[in-house]
């Protein structure tokens, strides 16, 4: 499966989905003017993936800002891997927040209450 790369800018996150690489992440502010048309490609790639996953597959979000409309896409994220278990597949998420970040820490725990997805907080500073 071909690699999804996007570079991040001041608006949209870094997209890093690399089989290869083992790299499956979203890093940086999520805010980009067309939602949909930006994270059309990650949620395709996601699907495909789903097709022939790995035996497990970790996802690292390292947001730090994110808007309404990119908690939707988030959250349609969290739901294919939520599929992808109830198929029997071994998942995990880890969602990376700065250690003073208290509203990007309870956006992962909310999200982790959502949906049944096996979630690791991990905090930096």
């Amino acid at each position: 499966m071909e690699a999804l790369r996007i570079d991040g800018t001041e608006d949209s996150p870094q997209v890093i989905l690399d089989l290869e690489a083992n790299i499956m992440e979203l890093s940086g502010r999520s805010l980009p003017e067309d939602v949909n048309t930006f994270y059309e490609p990650v949620l395709s790639w996601i699907e495909e993936y789903f097709k022939n996953p790995h035996d497990n597959t970790v996802f690292n979000f390292k947001l730090t800002y994110f808007n309404t409309a990119s908690s939707k896409v988030i959250l349609d994220i969290l739901t294919q891997f939520e599929e992808m278990i109830e198929d029997g597949q071994h998942v995990l998420v880890r969602w990376h927040f700065p250690d003073d970040d208290e509203d990007m820490q309870e956006a992962g725990e909310e999200y982790a209450d959502m949906v049944d997805v096996p979630f690791e907080m991990v905090s930096y500073s």
